[in-house]
């Protein structure tokens, strides 16, 4: 699977440009991490390449062919879109809510069969979301929430995977849970685009880095590349600290954000 782009450019209603004329050609496999500040086009970008967008001019094409958008069921085969949050909870189990991630794969009035619920057993499992089968989806945390929304997507099975945020609601171990899955989704043949703030996951599980800023491409390329001093400091700012550090794939950047050292520091001591 290839994904290319030329020259995109959206605007919202009321005159604010999202994205601004990127142009990118990504193939399967791989994780591309899209970084940039708040505000940068990251949502808009993967809303945009998922189809749920039209650019105002530009174009978006899969393996040389225009984003299905007109066969909602043959679009969803293409590309699965993993949104930060729903903004109505339906009323089902996070069992069935998963297993509705098949509807691209049957039959108008055919029901899920036990290969589908094979599937949705084993997305479950991946997303550490077993015993959660038969409750509601509104009383889920946030993070609970964020973990169904991937297993409905893998279940999809989708060449194309974007996620948006994916790690905004998470505790530090389901973080990496999540990282270290779209991570095998790679290794299966998957193209995943991931939007996220996180830089130091990002460092450890892209295989390629595009950095966002005002709707625009300003850098992109392997972890060591972008996420650089000279090139994070002109977009995000000066409280970066750049260091490096050696994993189980080979070395990789660590970005630390500290405090201004413009006021001095309160020398107040804590009572226990």
């Amino acid at each position: 699977m290839r994904i290319a782009a030329r020259d995109l450019r959206f605007t919202w209603p009321g005159g604010v440009q999202a994205i601004d004329g990127p142009q990118f050609e990504w193939s399967a496999p791989g994780l591309i991490a899209l970084i940039g500040p708040n505000g940068s086009g990251k949502s808009t970008l993967l809303r945009l390449l998922s189809g749920l967008l039209a650019p105002d001019s530009g174009s978006i094409l899969m393996d040389g062919e225009p984003i299905p958008v007109r066969d909602p069921k043959a679009c969803a085969r293409a590309v699965a879109l993993v949104p930060q949050f729903l903004p109505r909870l339906p009323e089902v189990s996070v069992r069935d809510f998963v297993l509705s991630g098949r509807y691209a794969h049957l039959g108008s009035w055919n029901r899920p069969g036990p290969g589908d619920a094979a599937l949705c057993a084993r997305a479950l499992a991946e997303c550490d979301l077993i015993g959660l089968e038969q409750r509601s989806m509104a009383e889920l945390s946030g993070g609970q929430r964020q973990r169904v929304l991937i297993a409905r997507a893998l279940l999809q099975e989708a060449s194309v995977l974007l996620v948006d945020e994916p790690t905004s609601a998470l505790d530090p171990e389901h973080q990496v849970q999540v990282f270290e899955l779209l991570e095998a989704q790679r290794r299966q043949g998957r193209l995943v685009i991931a939007a996220t703030h996180d830089l130091n996951l990002a460092a450890q599980y892209s295989t390629h880095i595009v950095l966002l800023e005002r709707g625009r491409i300003v850098a992109q390329g392997g972890p060591l590349d972008v996420l650089r001093p000279s090139v994070l400091r002109p977009v995000y700012g000066s409280h970066l600290v750049f260091d490096c550090a050696h994993g189980a794939h080979g070395d990789y950047p660590v970005v630390r954000v500290t405090r201004p050292e413009t006021a001095p520091r309160s020398q107040g001591s804590a009572s226990t």
